[in-house]
């Protein structure tokens, strides 16, 4: 597959970029109204959830974007209007949607867990759909490549910057990566996720685990002074959730629980890696962008693996209590 897109466009006017985002939205009602049904829900309270969300979503999205890249836009106010050229940052979209979730599930005397519930896989899902909008507009791209043997899609991506140069296809990571999320969700809900929040909770657990890497990768990150927002947002959210599920079971023992789960295989096994390549030199010919690109991922398996295990024994406990 070639890494350079043919055009911006569908068909014109209309462009790859808001395609995709429609595609992706139109997925997760269908997704959410499938399960509106399986859970009783009163009938259509999706599609007016949807009604609510999908513009204040696309607004707070664009306006998150533009706070942080204001430079990119102050010298022409009304390009900030011009959402198809690109330029929407998820966390945004789920910052107002969520607030939006909450206004709607007080008026209609809904529990809102279970309303993020039901969302929460087909959001996962449109994301997935959605980073394909990057690829057309050739963003969301990560460092340069420079090894020719790793100059290839989908591994890397062409970009038009002095000719056309290879960079890693962070966008292709993360489209994956919420791909998988998508898929966990949804085999995972009947039986490891019962109680109200958990589908949201490691939703958003695993989407921020995997922004968290890949945003390293990125070179077109949004900032706020020398701070990749997107990353401390995901880092904020993961210890969020940890802290959460540490005191919801209500035992002090479950803080070695985090020792024995997380902190200590993560560190062990990080330290036989650097030894290894120390040692083995395992890593001495692989470019900066292809060494980046495995010990992130490596990292980001380890993590999402020992929540999942973490979560499990604190579920234990909890029943056991």
């Amino acid at each position: 597959m070639s890494s350079i897109p043919y055009s911006r466009y569908l068909i014109y006017p209309v462009p790859w970029y808001s395609f995709l985002i429609v595609v992706g939205a139109v997925s997760a009602i269908i997704l959410a109204c499938r399960e509106e049904r399986r859970r009783n829900f009163p009938k259509d309270t999706v599609i007016d959830l949807a009604l609510w969300i999908l513009p204040c979503g696309i607004i707070g999205a664009r306006l998150y974007y533009v706070a942080f890249s204001w430079n990119q836009f102050s010298a022409d106010l009304f390009s900030v209007f011009r959402v198809w050229e690109g330029g929407l940052a998820i966390y945004g979209g789920v910052i107002a949607g969520f607030v939006v979730l909450l206004i709607f599930s007080k008026k209609r005397n809904l529990s809102p867990l279970v309303l993020c519930d039901l969302i929460a896989p087909g959001l996962a899902l449109a994301q997935c759909i959605g980073r394909w909008g990057n690829w057309f507009n050739q963003e969301a791209y990560g460092l340069p490549v420079t090894d020719q043997a790793l100059c290839f899609f989908p591994f890397a991506v062409q970009i038009p910057s002095d000719g056309y140069t290879w960079h890693l296809a962070t966008f292709f990571y993360e489209s994956i990566w919420d791909l998988a999320v998508f898929l966990f969700l949804m085999l995972s809900r009947h039986r490891l996720l019962r109680k109200q929040g958990d589908v949201f909770f490691f939703y958003l657990f695993l989407y921020a685990s995997g922004r968290m890497v890949i945003e390293e990768l990125r070179m077109d990150s949004l900032y706020a002074s020398s701070i990749r927002i997107s990353q401390l947002l995901s880092i904020l959210l993961c210890l969020g959730i940890l802290i959460y599920y540490l005191f919801h079971c209500g035992k002090i023992a479950s803080l070695s629980l985090l020792v024995r789960f997380l902190l200590l295989p993560f560190a062990l096994s990080g330290s036989v890696l650097i030894l290894a390549d120390s040692f083995l030199g395992i890593f001495g010919s692989w470019s900066s962008a292809g060494r980046a690109a495995f010990l992130l991922s490596y990292a980001l398996l380890m993590l999402t693996t020992l929540f999942v295990v973490f979560f499990r024994e604190v579920k234990n406990a909890d029943n056991k209590s």
